[in-house]
Protein backbone atom coordinates (compact mmCIF):
# COMPACT_ATOMS: atom_id res chain seq x y z
CA UNK A 1 0.00 0.00 0.00
CA UNK A 2 1.53 3.30 -1.11
CA UNK A 3 1.55 6.29 1.25
CA UNK A 4 -0.74 4.78 3.86
CA UNK A 5 -1.93 6.83 6.83
CA UNK A 6 -2.58 5.72 10.40
CA UNK A 7 -4.52 7.80 12.91
CA UNK A 8 -3.91 7.03 16.59
CA UNK A 9 -6.46 8.55 18.96
CA UNK A 10 -4.98 8.92 22.44
CA UNK A 11 -1.47 9.47 23.77
CA UNK A 12 -1.55 7.19 26.80
CA UNK A 13 0.28 3.87 27.08
CA UNK A 14 -1.46 2.19 24.14
CA UNK A 15 -1.39 5.17 21.81
CA UNK A 16 2.23 5.97 22.56
CA UNK A 17 3.37 2.41 21.90
CA UNK A 18 1.35 1.85 18.73
CA UNK A 19 2.53 5.16 17.19
CA UNK A 20 6.16 4.36 17.98
CA UNK A 21 5.91 0.80 16.73
CA UNK A 22 4.22 1.88 13.49
CA UNK A 23 6.92 4.48 12.90
CA UNK A 24 9.60 1.86 13.50
CA UNK A 25 7.99 -0.66 11.17
CA UNK A 26 6.90 1.61 8.30
CA UNK A 27 8.94 3.70 5.85
CA UNK A 28 8.74 7.48 6.32
CA UNK A 29 6.49 7.83 3.27
CA UNK A 30 3.66 6.45 5.39
CA UNK A 31 2.13 9.05 7.69
CA UNK A 32 1.37 8.44 11.36
CA UNK A 33 -0.69 10.95 13.35
CA UNK A 34 -1.20 10.84 17.10
CA UNK A 35 -3.98 12.89 18.73
CA UNK A 36 -4.36 13.79 22.40
CA UNK A 37 -6.00 16.62 24.32
CA UNK A 38 -3.07 16.87 26.75
CA UNK A 39 0.33 18.32 25.94
CA UNK A 40 2.23 15.78 28.04
CA UNK A 41 2.32 12.02 28.45
CA UNK A 42 2.28 11.06 32.13
CA UNK A 43 3.61 7.69 33.29
CA UNK A 44 0.59 6.82 35.39
CA UNK A 45 2.12 4.18 37.72
CA UNK A 46 4.36 6.87 39.21
CA UNK A 47 1.31 8.67 40.63
CA UNK A 48 1.38 6.07 43.41
CA UNK A 49 4.83 7.27 44.44
CA UNK A 50 3.89 10.91 44.01
CA UNK A 51 1.00 10.55 46.51
CA UNK A 52 3.49 9.70 49.28
CA UNK A 53 6.07 12.26 48.22
CA UNK A 54 8.75 10.04 46.68
CA UNK A 55 8.42 11.40 43.13
CA UNK A 56 8.37 14.84 41.56
CA UNK A 57 5.75 15.36 38.81
CA UNK A 58 8.39 16.50 36.35
CA UNK A 59 10.28 13.23 36.64
CA UNK A 60 7.66 11.06 34.95
CA UNK A 61 6.19 13.15 32.15
CA UNK A 62 7.29 14.12 28.65
CA UNK A 63 5.86 16.46 25.99
CA UNK A 64 4.09 14.47 23.29
CA UNK A 65 5.40 17.00 20.75
CA UNK A 66 8.81 15.36 21.25
CA UNK A 67 7.54 12.50 19.08
CA UNK A 68 7.65 14.75 16.02
CA UNK A 69 11.42 14.30 15.95
CA UNK A 70 10.75 10.64 15.18
CA UNK A 71 8.45 11.45 12.29
CA UNK A 72 5.16 11.13 14.16
CA UNK A 73 2.69 13.99 13.58
CA UNK A 74 1.21 15.16 16.88
CA UNK A 75 -2.14 16.94 16.98
CA UNK A 76 -3.36 18.41 20.25
CA UNK A 77 -7.11 18.64 20.65
CA UNK A 78 -10.27 17.00 21.93
CA UNK A 79 -11.58 14.05 19.91
CA UNK A 80 -15.16 15.18 19.38
CA UNK A 81 -16.46 12.49 17.07
CA UNK A 82 -15.32 9.22 15.50
CA UNK A 83 -16.75 7.91 12.22
CA UNK A 84 -15.63 4.26 12.03
CA UNK A 85 -17.18 3.61 8.62
CA UNK A 86 -15.43 6.62 7.12
CA UNK A 87 -12.23 5.99 9.14
CA UNK A 88 -12.34 9.59 10.26
CA UNK A 89 -12.23 11.57 13.51
CA UNK A 90 -13.14 15.16 14.23
CA UNK A 91 -10.54 16.80 16.46
CA UNK A 92 -11.26 20.29 17.78
CA UNK A 93 -13.57 20.87 14.83
CA UNK A 94 -11.10 19.54 12.28
CA UNK A 95 -11.85 16.30 10.37
CA UNK A 96 -8.92 13.90 9.99
CA UNK A 97 -9.23 10.90 7.69
CA UNK A 98 -6.96 7.87 7.55
CA UNK A 99 -6.50 4.39 6.12
CA UNK A 100 -6.24 2.91 9.60
CA UNK A 101 -7.63 4.15 12.90
CA UNK A 102 -6.54 3.02 16.37
CA UNK A 103 -8.82 4.13 19.20
CA UNK A 104 -6.76 4.40 22.39
CA UNK A 105 -8.72 7.04 24.29
CA UNK A 106 -8.75 5.15 27.57
CA UNK A 107 -11.50 5.64 30.13
CA UNK A 108 -13.07 8.91 31.19
CA UNK A 109 -12.85 9.60 34.93
CA UNK A 110 -16.24 10.70 36.27
CA UNK A 111 -16.13 11.56 40.01
CA UNK A 112 -19.21 13.77 39.62
CA UNK A 113 -21.34 10.63 39.26
CA UNK A 114 -21.06 10.23 43.04
CA UNK A 115 -22.60 13.21 44.90
CA UNK A 116 -20.02 14.92 47.09
CA UNK A 117 -17.08 12.73 46.05
CA UNK A 118 -15.01 15.32 44.20
CA UNK A 119 -15.61 17.92 46.92
CA UNK A 120 -14.62 15.56 49.72
CA UNK A 121 -11.47 13.81 48.58
CA UNK A 122 -8.62 13.53 46.11
CA UNK A 123 -8.51 11.58 42.84
CA UNK A 124 -5.69 9.01 42.93
CA UNK A 125 -5.68 8.72 39.13
CA UNK A 126 -4.83 12.31 38.18
CA UNK A 127 -1.66 14.35 38.54
CA UNK A 128 -3.56 17.06 40.40
CA UNK A 129 -5.19 14.54 42.73
CA UNK A 130 -2.00 12.65 43.57
CA UNK A 131 -0.25 15.97 44.25
CA UNK A 132 -3.08 17.01 46.57
CA UNK A 133 -2.83 13.69 48.43
CA UNK A 134 0.91 14.22 48.87
CA UNK A 135 0.35 17.67 50.36
CA UNK A 136 -2.66 16.73 52.53
CA UNK A 137 -0.95 13.77 54.16
CA UNK A 138 1.86 15.96 55.51
CA UNK A 139 -0.42 17.51 58.10
CA UNK A 140 -2.24 14.30 59.01
CA UNK A 141 -1.09 13.21 62.48
CA UNK A 142 -4.24 11.54 63.75
CA UNK A 143 -7.56 10.23 62.42
CA UNK A 144 -8.43 8.00 59.48
CA UNK A 145 -7.21 7.57 55.92
CA UNK A 146 -9.88 6.05 53.69
CA UNK A 147 -9.03 4.64 50.25
CA UNK A 148 -12.30 4.33 48.33
CA UNK A 149 -13.08 2.51 45.09
CA UNK A 150 -16.24 4.16 43.78
CA UNK A 151 -17.26 1.81 40.98
CA UNK A 152 -16.06 -1.11 38.86
CA UNK A 153 -14.47 -1.51 36.39
CA UNK A 154 -11.47 0.71 37.03
CA UNK A 155 -8.01 0.77 35.50
CA UNK A 156 -4.94 -0.66 37.22
CA UNK A 157 -6.76 -3.06 39.57
CA UNK A 158 -3.84 -3.13 42.02
CA UNK A 159 -3.62 0.66 42.44
CA UNK A 160 -6.00 1.21 45.39
CA UNK A 161 -4.37 -1.66 47.27
CA UNK A 162 -0.92 -0.25 46.57
CA UNK A 163 -2.07 3.22 47.63
CA UNK A 164 -3.35 1.93 50.97
CA UNK A 165 -0.13 0.04 51.74
CA UNK A 166 2.06 2.95 50.68
CA UNK A 167 0.05 5.32 52.87
CA UNK A 168 0.51 2.92 55.80
CA UNK A 169 4.25 2.83 55.15
CA UNK A 170 4.38 6.62 54.96
CA UNK A 171 2.58 6.90 58.30
CA UNK A 172 5.20 4.65 59.88
CA UNK A 173 8.00 6.71 58.37
CA UNK A 174 6.46 9.85 59.84
CA UNK A 175 6.03 8.04 63.19
CA UNK A 176 2.28 8.66 63.43
CA UNK A 177 1.01 5.19 62.47
CA UNK A 178 -0.33 4.58 65.96
CA UNK A 179 -2.59 7.62 65.67
CA UNK A 180 -3.89 7.07 62.12
CA UNK A 181 -5.88 4.13 60.77
CA UNK A 182 -5.99 3.07 57.11
CA UNK A 183 -9.20 1.60 55.65
CA UNK A 184 -9.99 0.44 52.12
CA UNK A 185 -13.60 0.27 50.89
CA UNK A 186 -14.57 -1.28 47.55
CA UNK A 187 -17.64 -2.75 45.82
CA UNK A 188 -15.49 -5.75 44.80
CA UNK A 189 -16.10 -9.09 46.56
CA UNK A 190 -12.37 -9.34 47.22
CA UNK A 191 -9.07 -7.86 46.06
CA UNK A 192 -8.61 -8.09 42.30
CA UNK A 193 -11.21 -10.89 41.88
CA UNK A 194 -10.45 -11.47 38.19
CA UNK A 195 -7.06 -12.92 39.18
CA UNK A 196 -8.73 -15.81 40.99
CA UNK A 197 -9.14 -16.80 44.63
CA UNK A 198 -5.48 -17.64 45.32
CA UNK A 199 -4.08 -14.31 44.16
CA UNK A 200 -6.99 -12.42 45.70
CA UNK A 201 -6.28 -14.09 49.05
CA UNK A 202 -2.61 -13.24 48.65
CA UNK A 203 -3.35 -9.54 48.21
CA UNK A 204 -5.71 -9.63 51.18
CA UNK A 205 -2.93 -11.16 53.27
CA UNK A 206 -0.62 -8.30 52.28
CA UNK A 207 -3.22 -5.78 53.46
CA UNK A 208 -3.56 -7.60 56.75
CA UNK A 209 0.20 -7.66 57.24
CA UNK A 210 0.16 -3.88 56.94
CA UNK A 211 -2.79 -3.43 59.28
CA UNK A 212 -5.03 -2.05 56.53
CA UNK A 213 -8.72 -2.69 57.33
CA UNK A 214 -10.44 -4.10 54.26
CA UNK A 215 -14.16 -3.61 53.56
CA UNK A 216 -15.40 -5.43 50.40
CA UNK A 217 -18.88 -5.19 48.90
CA UNK A 218 -19.30 -1.56 49.89
CA UNK A 219 -20.75 0.50 47.04
CA UNK A 220 -20.63 4.23 47.74
CA UNK A 221 -23.82 6.24 47.21
CA UNK A 222 -22.75 9.70 48.34
CA UNK A 223 -20.19 11.58 50.41
CA UNK A 224 -20.89 14.46 52.78
CA UNK A 225 -17.95 16.88 52.56
CA UNK A 226 -18.98 18.89 55.63
CA UNK A 227 -19.32 15.99 58.06
CA UNK A 228 -16.68 13.92 56.25
CA UNK A 229 -18.90 10.87 56.07
CA UNK A 230 -19.12 8.29 53.28
CA UNK A 231 -22.55 6.67 52.82
CA UNK A 232 -22.80 3.20 51.27
CA UNK A 233 -25.67 1.39 49.56
CA UNK A 234 -25.72 -1.31 52.27
CA UNK A 235 -26.49 1.30 54.93
CA UNK A 236 -22.97 1.47 56.35
CA UNK A 237 -21.09 4.72 56.84
CA UNK A 238 -17.52 5.70 57.60
CA UNK A 239 -15.81 8.90 58.61
CA UNK A 240 -12.50 10.08 57.18
CA UNK A 241 -9.81 12.68 57.68
CA UNK A 242 -8.16 12.03 54.32
CA UNK A 243 -10.20 10.54 51.47
CA UNK A 244 -8.31 9.03 48.53
CA UNK A 245 -10.64 7.82 45.82
CA UNK A 246 -10.68 5.87 42.58
CA UNK A 247 -13.46 7.56 40.59
CA UNK A 248 -16.09 5.91 38.39
CA UNK A 249 -14.77 5.10 34.93
CA UNK A 250 -16.97 5.54 31.83
CA UNK A 251 -16.29 5.25 28.09
CA UNK A 252 -15.29 8.60 26.51
CA UNK A 253 -18.21 10.42 24.92
CA UNK A 254 -16.67 10.21 21.44
CA UNK A 255 -16.53 6.42 21.85
CA UNK A 256 -20.10 6.07 23.13
CA UNK A 257 -21.47 7.56 19.92
CA UNK A 258 -19.56 5.34 17.48
CA UNK A 259 -21.81 2.29 17.50
CA UNK A 260 -18.76 0.17 18.32
CA UNK A 261 -19.64 -0.50 21.95
CA UNK A 262 -20.83 -3.88 23.16
CA UNK A 263 -23.14 -4.92 26.02
CA UNK A 264 -20.61 -3.72 28.58
CA UNK A 265 -20.72 -0.18 27.21
CA UNK A 266 -17.06 -0.42 26.21
CA UNK A 267 -15.76 -0.98 22.67
CA UNK A 268 -16.20 -4.57 21.47
CA UNK A 269 -13.21 -6.06 19.66
CA UNK A 270 -11.82 -9.32 18.38
CA UNK A 271 -9.84 -10.27 21.47
CA UNK A 272 -6.74 -11.38 19.55
CA UNK A 273 -6.60 -8.87 16.67
CA UNK A 274 -8.20 -5.93 18.56
CA UNK A 275 -10.16 -5.07 15.38
CA UNK A 276 -13.61 -3.58 15.83
CA UNK A 277 -16.70 -4.29 13.75
CA UNK A 278 -15.39 -1.73 11.24
CA UNK A 279 -12.52 -3.03 9.07
CA UNK A 280 -9.14 -1.38 9.70
CA UNK A 281 -10.45 0.29 12.86
CA UNK A 282 -8.86 -1.04 16.03
CA UNK A 283 -9.37 -0.29 19.71
CA UNK A 284 -6.92 -0.98 22.52
CA UNK A 285 -6.43 -0.38 26.23
CA UNK A 286 -8.94 0.86 28.77
CA UNK A 287 -11.56 1.82 26.18
CA UNK A 288 -12.29 -1.81 25.26
CA UNK A 289 -14.32 -4.48 27.03
CA UNK A 290 -13.09 -8.06 26.58
CA UNK A 291 -15.13 -10.79 28.31
CA UNK A 292 -13.22 -13.73 29.79
CA UNK A 293 -14.24 -17.35 30.12
CA UNK A 294 -15.04 -16.92 33.83
CA UNK A 295 -17.66 -14.26 33.11
CA UNK A 296 -15.47 -11.35 34.22
CA UNK A 297 -13.67 -8.88 31.96
CA UNK A 298 -10.03 -8.46 31.08
CA UNK A 299 -8.67 -5.89 33.56
CA UNK A 300 -8.03 -2.36 32.38
CA UNK A 301 -4.27 -2.16 32.79
CA UNK A 302 -1.29 -0.54 31.12
CA UNK A 303 0.41 -3.86 30.43
CA UNK A 304 -2.51 -4.97 28.27
CA UNK A 305 -2.67 -1.64 26.42
CA UNK A 306 1.04 -2.04 25.73
CA UNK A 307 0.80 -5.61 24.43
CA UNK A 308 -2.33 -4.86 22.39
CA UNK A 309 -0.58 -1.85 20.85
CA UNK A 310 2.37 -3.97 19.76
CA UNK A 311 0.01 -6.53 18.23
CA UNK A 312 -2.00 -3.92 16.33
CA UNK A 313 1.13 -2.18 15.03
CA UNK A 314 2.45 -5.51 13.71
CA UNK A 315 -0.89 -6.23 12.01
CA UNK A 316 -1.17 -2.81 10.34
CA UNK A 317 2.46 -2.90 9.21
CA UNK A 318 1.94 -6.34 7.67
CA UNK A 319 -1.13 -5.07 5.79
CA UNK A 320 0.70 -1.98 4.51
CA UNK A 321 3.98 -3.60 3.49
CA UNK A 322 2.85 -7.12 2.68
CA UNK A 323 5.69 -8.34 4.87
CA UNK A 324 5.86 -9.79 8.36
CA UNK A 325 2.97 -11.33 10.28
CA UNK A 326 -0.06 -10.01 12.15
CA UNK A 327 0.65 -9.70 15.84
CA UNK A 328 -2.00 -11.45 17.96
CA UNK A 329 -2.61 -10.38 21.54
CA UNK A 330 -2.55 -13.52 23.69
CA UNK A 331 -3.92 -12.30 27.03
CA UNK A 332 -0.65 -12.56 28.96
CA UNK A 333 0.27 -9.80 31.38
CA UNK A 334 2.04 -8.91 34.58
CA UNK A 335 2.18 -6.15 37.15
CA UNK A 336 4.07 -5.01 40.21
CA UNK A 337 2.23 -4.49 43.51
CA UNK A 338 3.94 -1.88 45.68
CA UNK A 339 3.78 -2.73 49.38
CA UNK A 340 6.01 -0.07 50.95
CA UNK A 341 9.28 -0.58 52.82
CA UNK A 342 11.12 -0.52 49.48
CA UNK A 343 9.45 -3.76 48.40
CA UNK A 344 6.88 -4.92 45.86
CA UNK A 345 5.07 -8.12 44.97
CA UNK A 346 4.81 -9.31 41.38
CA UNK A 347 1.97 -11.05 39.56
CA UNK A 348 1.91 -12.54 36.08
CA UNK A 349 0.05 -15.06 33.97
CA UNK A 350 -2.44 -15.78 31.21
CA UNK A 351 -5.79 -14.02 31.53
CA UNK A 352 -7.13 -15.87 28.48
CA UNK A 353 -6.66 -19.26 30.18
CA UNK A 354 -9.84 -21.30 30.68
CA UNK A 355 -11.90 -21.82 32.72
CA UNK A 356 -10.10 -19.19 34.86
CA UNK A 357 -7.07 -16.94 34.39
CA UNK A 358 -3.84 -18.68 35.37
CA UNK A 359 -2.08 -16.09 37.53
CA UNK A 360 0.75 -16.40 40.03
CA UNK A 361 1.61 -13.85 42.72
CA UNK A 362 5.21 -13.71 43.93
CA UNK A 363 5.90 -12.58 47.49
CA UNK A 364 7.14 -9.01 48.04
CA UNK A 365 10.83 -8.35 47.75
CA UNK A 366 13.20 -5.46 47.21
CA UNK A 367 14.19 -6.90 43.83
CA UNK A 368 10.63 -6.49 42.50
CA UNK A 369 10.56 -2.88 43.68
CA UNK A 370 13.93 -2.25 42.01
CA UNK A 371 12.58 -3.80 38.81
CA UNK A 372 9.62 -1.42 38.85
CA UNK A 373 11.92 1.58 39.34
CA UNK A 374 14.02 0.44 36.37
CA UNK A 375 10.88 -0.01 34.29
CA UNK A 376 9.78 3.54 35.13
CA UNK A 377 13.14 4.96 34.06
CA UNK A 378 13.21 2.92 30.87
CA UNK A 379 9.66 3.83 29.84
CA UNK A 380 10.26 7.49 28.99
CA UNK A 381 13.71 6.80 27.55
CA UNK A 382 12.37 4.06 25.29
CA UNK A 383 9.28 5.73 23.89
CA UNK A 384 10.49 9.32 23.65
Amino acid sequence: MADATALVLGGGVGGLVVANELRRRLPRSHRITLVDRAADHIFQPSLLWLQVGTRDPGSFSKPLATLERKGIDVVRGEVERIDPAGKQAVVAGRPISSDFVVVALGAELAPKLIPGLAESGHNLYTLEGATAIRDARRNLTHGRVVVLVARTPFKCPAAPYEAAMLQEYDLRKRKVRGEVSVDLYTPEPGPMPVTGPVVSAGVLALLQEHGVSYHPQHSVERVDPESRVVHFANGATTTFDLLIYVPPHVPPSAVRDTGLTGPSGWVAVNRTTMETASPDVYAIGDTVGIPLANGLALPKAGVFAHRQAEAVAATIAAKVTGQGHPGPFDGHGECFVETGDGAAAFGRGNFYAEPDPAIRLFRPGRHWHAAKVLFEKDWLRRWF
